[in-house]
């Protein structure tokens, strides 16, 4: 069977699509997690990859779990309450735990719609950028169900807890004008140019070196859970880390001889 992820590289920039478009991307089996898992693995080890691009093929970005799925109780949703919960633990909650913890940043390009853990997904991501004619909710309530994926913990982080709040509640869908609104995406563009778009700021982020922008993100990551003072003392050590490596002499010299940088990877 064809791979959940399709990847693709060019240079420092990896593009990962989820290549189930006639199931609307959802996650439905453990091989999807898994590929996630790997995909995210692989990434962290290769020091030469510097952004990532994550998007749909066909119509949508991802549309969640499988509901067909959800109602003969197969597959993810198969077993009993207890066997339901481990599958949870071991299942799609390990997708966060990759996706979200991985220091190289991450830009969604959110092609459609983006629904329940669809949308969960995209919160995982650095960086949202929407074609306008994507759609967002975050709909487990209307399947009587809750956020299995971290989404109680994601949402809020990314738009605030009074919207998240009606998102979560509602179940309600909205659209790329009112995601952007909310601040759930940072730009909203025609379908046409998204990957483009998304790629573009991709290639900003892989134009510094990769050591900065993966500490960076670990410490934006941080921040969110860590008190001022703790903050600033894994501040000073990763800065301290940073001011020793090649690409900070080179990216001080570039600057000083005022020509472009160019940075090893060091």
């Amino acid at each position: 069977m064809e791979n959940f992820l399709l990847v693709e590289r060019d240079g420092a920039v990896v593009t990962a699509t989820l290549n189930r478009p006639q199931e609307r991307n959802a996650i439905s089996e453990q091989s999807h997690i898994e590929e996630i898992e790997d995909f995210c693995a692989s990434v962290a080890a290769d020091a030469s990859v510097k952004a990532v691009v994550l998007t749909g093929a066909g119509s949508s970005f991802c549309a969640g779990g499988n509901v067909k799925h959800m109602r003969d109780r197969k597959g993810m949703f198969a077993g009993s309450p207890f066997d339901l919960r481990n599958k949870y633990r071991s299942g799609i909650q390990r997708i966060p735990m990759a996706l979200y913890e991985l220091e190289v940043p991450v830009i969604a390009a959110v092609n459609g719609p983006a629904i329940g853990a669809g949308l969960d997904l995209a919160c995982m991501c650095d960086i949202r950028v929407a074609a306008d004619n994507a759609i967002f909710a975050e709909s487990f309530v209307k399947l009587g169900i809750v956020p299995g994926d971290g989404g109680a913990w994601l949402l809020p982080r990314v738009i605030g807890m009074a919207r998240a709040s009606l998102m979560t509640l509602t179940g309600d869908v909205i659209d790329a004008a009112k995601a952007l609104e909310y601040g759930l995406v940072s730009e909203v563009v025609p379908a046409d140019r998204l990957l483009d778009t998304a790629k573009a700021i991709a290639a900003r982020v892989a134009a510094n070196p990769g050591h900065a922008t993966r500490l960076a993100k670990r410490l934006l990551r941080e921040g969110q859970d860590m008190k001022l003072a703790p903050l600033l003392e894994l501040s000073a050590a990763y800065q301290a880390l940073a001011h020793h490596t090649a690409d900070h002499e080179e990216a001080v010299a570039a600057f000083l001889e005022k020509r472009p940088p160019s940075f090893g990877n060091s």
